[in-house]
């Protein structure tokens, strides 16, 4: 398969958190040829949305994602409905910066629960509360499926066809529709959270080009020494990234590559340049 396009990379500031913030990362993307970026929203409030917005526009960079929105479930009417008021802000500053979707990982157990299945409904019902402001605002929701060991914690939604069955529920496909816009409700698939299910390239095709809204990668460390913040470089695990990426290119998706590497131990010690440039040379080669 030949290697991706150069200019279909992006990054995602996590992985440059250990020594930028966003206007860093901002010009960084600009110096190294890196066309997208996708913030994270705590590293955007330390910089302002208007201001990272106007440094985005004037190095003309695409704003590939915002990190994140979610996090719905909790033990209280209170609470859940706070976290309801957080995304429709977070709505509202993917909206002002342009950026491509919103990223839902979509929150855990409420604390003390024992209830998955009661989590899983309070997602549905949060994520139906920010549709409709979502699709006014043309901020597409890219449900993102995390790996199983973060089911209590931060997503009880670990599967590609989980993440699809509730795009289906809540924002059912018209019959016959192929058009190229993107759907108001759809999927990212990060490769460090979905490599393993035998079930993805199905779950790839079912989603399609409309639903396919972000793609992540990095790589699986074998051994791994943080669950959260030892992800690789791609290249440097066990993930096959070529056959995923030709799953997502035979399924319709033209997007950008978003690089996405929580490292505390080794990439986030680095010169971010470097890890600007390995990222550009490991995308061309090993993705």
């Amino acid at each position: 398969m030949a290697p991706p396009p150069a200019g279909l990379l992006s990054l995602n500031t996590a992985t440059t958190r250990g020594r930028w913030g966003l206007a860093q990362a901002i010009e960084g993307c600009a110096r190294r040829g890196i066309r997208g970026i996708s913030p994270w929203r705590d590293l955007l409030h330390a910089m302002g949305v208007a201001n990272a917005a106007r440094a985005i526009r004037a190095h003309d960079l695409t704003v590939t994602g915002l990190c994140r929105g979610g996090m719905f479930p909790a033990r209280d009417a209170r609470t859940r409905k706070a976290n309801i008021a957080d995304n429709l802000r977070a709505i509202e500053e993917a909206h002002a910066l342009g950026a491509q979707c919103l990223v839902l990982v979509v929150g855990g157990l409420p604390a003390g629960s024992k209830d998955i299945a009661g989590a899983r409904a309070q997602v549905k019902e949060g994520i139906a509360a920010i549709l409709p402001q979502a699709r006014a605002a043309g901020v597409p929701l890219a449900i993102e499926p995390l790996h199983p060991m973060y089911a209590a914690d931060r997503a009880c939604v670990n599967t590609l066809a989980q993440a699809l069955d509730l795009c289906e529920a809540l924002e059912p496909r018209k019959p016959g529709a192929t058009g190229a816009k993107p759907c108001a409700l759809g999927v990212a698939v990060d490769v460090y959270h979905v490599w393993w299910d035998p079930q993805l390239e199905a779950g790839i095709r079912r989603a399609g080009k409309r639903r396919l809204l972000a793609y992540h990668i990095c790589d699986w460390l074998v051994p791994t020494t943080d669950l959260l913040l030892d992800r690789g470089m791609m290249g440097d695990g066990v993930i096959d990234l070529k056959r995923i990426r030709s799953w997502m290119t035979r399924a319709g998706y033209r997007g950008f590559h978003e690089v996405e590497i929580f490292s505390a131990a080794n990439w986030w010690k680095r010169d971010p340049d470097e890890v600007l440039a390995t990222c550009k040379a490991r995308h061309r080669w090993m993705s």
